[in-house]
């Protein structure tokens, strides 16, 4: 006989704590005022309230979500739950067995488990719960942490894990109306199974607003379920190369019109060519690395280049990214010589679990290091060997794991978002012989995303709903134009009769991007769609 098991929609799972309360709120106030701004699941959490005052607490709480047709749980405890009828309960790593709970609990008992590795979700299938809770994604001043941090990039190989089940799954600690959209846009397997919900604490219980803390991130939930992007882009698959180079063409034109502010965390190496590379191409540079200006440079920018081939500020590149992606503007991460130690290893991780990048640049050897992949080795900031023997499907699987706009750099070099791979096969032998072209090539693909960005936020009424998009504007075109842009005009710049050499070159490239048009991308650019 099959067990018809309580409707539940995980989107908004709030964990309630009456510790966190903010002076003179009361709790039940506060929790009704939770569920009428969008909590859809009550987990009631009472760590250290003896069995009589916990079932007060339980059963009040359980009174209030009857009336607004809200399921609830019990944390850990089973005669808590079994007192109150309560419609499940949710146990961790150390409490009791779920097939104990199961024996115990009413057939039709809702029981979910908090899961750290892929081993715990693995288990909690094979022993039949009902959803998982994953992570910590961040660290969490709630509960003490038995568990490392997971991080946002950790959660897809434990989403993976669940394929082909119908075992629910939301991300667990530290989750705000900050970070909320970071969390449902990185949480996604390779195959595309994206979370739930979000099990939220602290950024309800604690405002004295609960009403409409719930409903910033029940917005922002809402949104995601009912527009799913695979990453940042609207290409269809199906354009033609043609097409590409006709988008490219009007990106340029954007940059030149709306002149965007491109700020630059970047290799101190480069400084002065990044930022006369970016005012060629129509844009205004501005490099600033202090963690104290991050918010006020984020909202007048048009987009972030973070490029740490000399990492001296990484409290400002952390700032950075963040309040770019709290302001819906493109993140570019080039992970220069990420490979070369373990410092630049922990770093990268450490940014791409802080905020979502919209690219991420990088040769065969940095972008080999970031996958984990042995198949190219770095020496340096540079790589050895031949490169991937299937470059288009790492790219396309790399972009997948990250959610990213990922760049693969080289002799020819490769785009994708996961599900389109562009192959471009312009550049000229003199770009390997200056120092920083790769991170110029990150500037201008910096300076197309912010084109592409201020130009379709231009559009966007300002009282237009929740769209969930970290990014506004196809980021795919924008990343393709960056590395056009660099790779034609040191083509028309290397045949030009004043070159004579990587002395002569750098100035005539920077030349050549300040002449480029629409008009020599679609002659000279050499696009093929994968």
């Amino acid at each position: 006989m099959t067990v018809q098991k309580p409707a539940v929609d995980y989107s908004l799972y709030l964990v309630t704590g009456r510790e966190l309360l903010p002076e003179g709120k009361d709790y039940l106030e506060s929790l009704e005022e939770s569920i009428k701004g969008g909590v859809t699941l009550v987990q009631v959490r009472e760590k250290h309230a003896e069995t009589g005052e916990f079932l007060r607490i339980a059963q009040a709480s359980k009174d209030i979500c009857r009336k607004y047709n809200v399921p609830i749980l019990i944390n850990d405890r089973i005669d808590i739950a079994l007192a109150i009828q309560a419609d499940g309960v949710h146990i961790g790593q150390s409490d009791m067995p779920v097939e104990t709970a199961r024996k115990l609990l009413p057939p039709n008992a809702i029981i979910g488990m908090t899961c750290n590795t892929v081993e715990h979700v693995q288990k909690a299938v094979q022993d039949g719960v009902d959803y998982v809770g994953l992570g910590p994604v961040w660290g969490t001043q709630t509960k003490k942490l038995t568990s490392p941090v997971v991080g946002v990039r950790g959660i897809g190989p434990l989403l993976d894990a669940l394929e082909g089940t119908d075992v629910k799954a939301v991300s667990i600690a530290g989750i705000k109306s900050t970070n909320a959209l970071h969390c449902m846009h990185g949480s996604v397997s390779l195959s595309g199974r994206s979370l739930d919900g979000l099990a939220v604490v602290s950024d309800i219980v604690a405002s004295k607003d609960p009403y409409t803390a719930a409903k910033r991130i029940a917005t922002i939930i809402k949104a995601c379920k009912a527009n799913p992007i695979i990453c940042f882009s609207t290409f269809p698959p199906s354009y033609a190369p043609d097409a590409i180079k006709h988008s490219v063409g009007k990106l340029l034109e954007a940059v030149k019109q709306h002149s965007p502010i491109v700020h630059q965390i970047t290799n101190n190496v480069v400084t002065t060519q990044s930022a006369n590379a970016t005012i060629a191409l129509g844009a205004s540079p501005i490099m600033a690395t202090a963690p104290e200006e991050m918010a006020d440079l984020a909202a007048v920018s048009g987009g972030l280049l973070v490029n740490f081939g000399t990492i001296q500020n990484l409290d400002g590149m952390v700032a950075a990214g963040f309040n770019y992606n709290q302001n819906r503007k493109p993140v570019v991460f080039d992970p220069v010589g990420v490979g070369a130690t373990g410092y630049r290893r922990a770093s990268a991780a450490t940014l791409l679990n802080a905020w979502q990048a919209t690219v991420i640049k990088g040769n065969s050897g940095e972008l080999a290091a970031l996958a984990n992949s042995n198949e190219v080795q770095a020496k340096g900031v540079d790589s050895v060997g031949q490169g991937f023997a299937d470059p288009a499907t790492f790219v396309r699987n790399l972009a997948r794991k990250e959610r990213a706009i990922i760049v693969l750099t080289g002799v020819t070099d490769y785009v994708s978002d996961g599900t389109t791979v562009v192959r471009l096969s312009n550049g000229h032998p003199l770009l390997g012989e200056i120092t920083g072209s790769g991170c110029m090539v990150g500037t201008a693909v910096a300076t197309f995303c912010a084109g592409a960005s201020t130009a379709e936020s231009s559009k966007r009424p300002p009282d237009e709903a929740e769209d969930a998009k970290l990014v506004r504007g196809d980021m795919l075109v924008a990343a393709v134009g960056g590395v056009l842009a660099i790779t034609v005009a040191s083509e028309l710049a290397a045949a030009r009769a004043d070159v004579k050499g990587s002395g002569t070159f750098l100035p005539a490239l920077i030349d050549e991007l300040g002449a480029l048009t629409p008009e020599k991308i679609a002659t000279y650019g050499k696009v093929e769609v994968i």
